[in-house]
């Protein structure tokens, strides 16, 4: 079983923290399809949540169901960091987690992110900081290193549990690989992490079905896989994932089911957001949905040329009535 500090949960399979998609949307979709372990929300510029921008604290909302549930948070001041771990805290989070693995270049220009693994004092300070503000479980998430050349992972993950961290998460590519390249390749570099640290390890990188997550942890000894990329194209992954664990057979989403899926998340963000973004936040996700899908090339097409959600909505499912009348 998965824990950190006194958080336990239900599997070991967590939810990646992804920008622009584990809103609360996403989070409660996979959450209702069941299987994972955790759920993270998209991480949150540390100063942006202290200075109290709009913007940033409209993603912070959450409900009960989506527990546990953590919150990373990124940024390169301690104390800026600190607190806002207190308001992450305050607002319920079961954990807080720290950024350390970013690779976007805007993030490491900021030196946040995995540009932190070039400054291990900084991050030092920063988890000591962090640790001494909070009371709820904290874990650090990071990558090999910043390139091959300089690749301190283990020495980072002795740093966070020297300083109090209650786990840690290993992406197996260098910010300079970003997502490129097969992270399955060093998948042993989580195991030799997993044996220089006494806290649970979090394998992250190349889990793309749901056996992918079962050999992780038997090749790593991890005591957790964070899945990401995969997610969006197959929610159910989690819950296949958890079936293998169980010893059960995991079930294909029917089309039925992948229908109502995207029926109900759209209908959610349609509610909420304004309607340009909605639009675009629905055909990136169509996308997705519709990976290995029959016929899911002509949909994509033809979303792009509706200007309002309603036609979206509408366009979606017919698509899917009929690709159940042929399927019938």
């Amino acid at each position: 079983m998965l824990r950190y500090g006194s958080v336990a949960m239900p599997t070991p399979l967590v939810l990646a923290p992804m920008a622009g998609v584990t809103d609360r949307d996403f989070r409660l979709i996979v959450r209702r399809i069941g299987g994972v372990g955790l759920v993270t929300m998209e991480f949150i510029a540390s100063r942006a949540l202290v200075r109290g921008i709009q913007k940033t604290l409209d993603l912070m909302h959450f409900s009960a169901e989506e527990r546990p549930i953590s919150i990373q948070i990124y940024g390169s001041d301690p104390d800026t960091m600190a607190e806002a771990a207190r308001q992450v805290e305050a607002m319920g989070a079961d954990i807080c987690d720290i950024n350390m693995g970013c690779p976007a270049n805007k993030i490491l220009k900021g030196c946040s992110g995995c540009a932190l693994m070039a400054d291990l004092e900084l991050a030092r300070r920063i988890v000591s900081t962090v640790r001494a503000a909070i009371t709820i479980p904290l874990t650090v998430k990071f990558r090999l290193g910043l390139n091959d050349d300089s690749r301190n992972y283990l020495e980072l993950g002795r740093i966070c549990a020297g300083e109090g961290a209650d786990g840690v998460a290993l992406h197996a590519r260098t910010a300079r690989q970003m997502f490129s390249g097969e992270a399955r390749r060093q998948w042993p570099e989580i195991a030799r992490l997993k044996e220089a640290v006494a806290i649970p390890v979090v394998g992250n990188g190349d889990i793309r079905e749901p056996g992918d997550a079962l050999a992780m942890l038997a090749e790593t000894g991890c005591d957790g896989v964070m899945i990401g990329r995969a997610a969006t194209k197959n929610p159910w992954i989690f819950r296949q994932t958890a079936d293998l664990l169980a010893g059960r057979r995991p079930e294909e989403a029917s089309l039925l089911a992948r229908r109502d899926l995207i029926l109900d998340h759209f209908r959610l963000v349609a509610a909420r957001e304004e309607s340009k973004w909605a639009l675009h936040k629905l055909r990136k996700f169509t996308g997705w949905y519709t990976h290995g899908v029959p016929h899911g090339k002509e949909l994509r097409a033809r979303i792009n040329e509706l200007a309002d959600t309603p036609s979206f909505l509408a366009a979606v499912e017919a698509f899917f009535d009929e690709m159940s009348a042929v399927a019938a």
